[in-house]
């Protein structure tokens, strides 16, 4: 698994995980990477920070990697979203912008959005960020 520094259109930074460059281009090409933040497909891959060696030999970002493995690293992320963001479903829009005009005390909510209602939202100045998540089988 490779991690790629990227950036949209729009200048937002942001990290993909890809079996290789081939798979990127592809999924590049597919219009499949969407940026986190504005929902573009316009990603290009930036240079990646450097990764600074210690005395063993290994990168501190290697050391990091050693024995976790991105599925484990995804079952995780998604327990937390599940345990600390209230699931709203297809009812996203409509909380967030209660909440961003006060009618709802602030908290942290998931759910889905269409492509309308997302540009209502960013029009309104409701700040969101898309999460597209995987389903785990049990």
């Amino acid at each position: 698994m490779i991690v790629y520094d990227l950036r949209c259109g729009d200048g937002h930074k942001f990290e993909g995980w890809f079996q290789g460059r081939g798979a990127f281009e592809e999924q590049k090409a597919r219009a499949l990477i969407a940026c986190p933040v504005c929902g573009k497909t316009d990603a290009s891959v930036i240079p990646s920070s450097v990764a600074v060696m210690g005395r063993d030999g290994h990168s501190s970002r290697e050391k990091a990697e050693v024995g976790v493995s991105p599925l484990k690293v995804l079952r995780e992320f998604q327990e937390y979203i599940n345990k600390n963001f209230d699931d709203v479903g297809d009812k996203f829009a409509e909380v967030a912008l209660r909440i961003h005009h006060g009618e709802e005390d602030k908290r942290n909510i998931q759910g889905t959005t269409t492509q309308s209602e997302e540009e209502h939202m960013r029009e309104e100045g409701v700040r969101f960020i898309k999460l597209p998540l995987p389903k785990f089988d049990a």
